[in-house]
């Protein structure tokens, strides 16, 4: 099956060095599967020349945010400019391009072949610092409880949505919401959603610097650094008062009845 139009967004901060490459291997690799391919980047006014990368480039859009906000407010801001294009599938992965363009046809067939609304990357091998790993372990935790089932990787950056189903998320969730994905991960399970769940690879960082990401490059970082300490407590607020207690508002979200297959 043909795609008349797929959508693919990305929030990104210094990610200049490595953009274009990623750009560039996914799209030759979804090219067979659509008609149109266009690529929504939200900028959350890095400091080197990312918003400058694709000046020349017709299927890439650059919206500089207008202030500097963090992954989950800049990552909602893409999913809504893709949404704004129209899209019959859309694809969100962050900038830092630690996947491989070659599974994203496998995702996108996926969402396709068993009629999901949204499918999942779940991601092997990563090579993220060990606190991360275990945070996204303990959220898993967190949500598995609150959800009453398991969800694989809950916080992925690499998931693939119907537009229907994802624009039931985007309305009800602020603008400014830290973490998108785990609020996203949660309304889905208890929803109804039908979300299938497909292993990646997961891959360094593309791009030398250190700047394009605010917890630090990989391994050689013994502890945690206090900025993710600050914004896990943060996280943990936001996700008990938006999802978690009792009458947090994103317990209401369900799946919307009428979803094109």
């Amino acid at each position: 099956m043909t795609i008349s139009h797929l959508a693919i967004v990305m929030p990104a901060y210094n990610e200049a060095e490595g953009i274009g490459g990623f750009i560039d291997e996914i799209r030759s690799a979804v090219a067979p599967l659509a008609d149109r391919v266009s690529f929504h980047i939200a900028d959350d006014r890095s400091t080197d020349a990312t918003a400058s990368v694709f000046d020349d480039v017709d299927d890439v859009l650059v919206e500089v945010q207008a202030t500097n906000r963090g992954h989950g407010p800049t990552a909602l801001a893409a999913y809504r400019a893709g949404l704004a294009a129209e899209p019959d599938v859309l694809v969100h992965v962050d900038g830092d391009g630690q996947f491989y363009g070659a599974d994203f046809p496998r995702l996108i067939s996926a969402l396709l072949r068993e009629s999901a609304d949204v499918v999942h990357g779940v991601r092997d091998g990563r090579t993220d610092p060990w606190y991360r790993k275990v945070l996204t372990a303990a959220v898993g935790v967190l949500v598995a409880g609150a959800a009453g089932r398991r969800v694989p990787d809950v916080n992925t950056p690499l998931r693939a949505y119907r537009p229907e189903a994802l624009q039931v998320l985007i309305d009800a969730i602020p603008a400014d919401a830290s973490v998108p994905h785990v609020h996203f991960s949660l309304a889905e399970a208890r929803g109804g959603f039908v979300v299938r769940y497909l292993r990646v690879a997961s891959i360094p960082r593309r791009g030398s610097s250190t700047t394009g990401t605010m917890w630090g490059r990989g391994a050689g970082v013994a502890l945690p650094p206090k900025r993710l300490r600050q914004f896990v407590r943060a996280a943990l607020r936001e996700a008990w008062t938006l999802s978690l207690r009792p009458d947090a508002p994103l317990r209401e979200i369900r799946r919307p009845e009428a979803v094109v297959r």
